[in-house]
């Protein structure tokens, strides 16, 4: 969105409220909002484009799981093996 000025309202994240609250512009960079203060509690931070940040438990969960991952060697799988169908159902059957 262009058109930002300071002081305008807007949505986002306030990682203090743990919500998504209305706050005010602090300051832009390239008429986007860079850092806000939130109206509840007044707390700057900033702009995270409405998004919460990954919990800590979800970060750890991803770290373990790479880790995992990067200790197994890969596998190779040989191809399927087609069955052969029977001599005696392919032909046809004479009278």
């Amino acid at each position: 969105m262009s058109g930002h000025r300071l002081g305008d309202i807007i949505d986002d994240f306030c990682i203090k409220c743990r919500r998504l609250t209305n706050h005010a512009i602090v300051s832009l960079v390239n008429s986007a909002a860079a850092k806000v203060r939130c109206r509840t509690c007044y707390s700057d931070h900033d702009y995270r484009n409405e998004q919460a940040p990954p919990s800590k438990k979800d970060l750890k969960k991803a770290a373990l799981f790479n880790a995992v991952l990067s200790g197994v060697t890969p596998v190779e799988v040989p191809p399927p093996v087609e069955k052969k169908a029977d001599k005696k159902a392919s032909k046809p059957a004479d009278a």
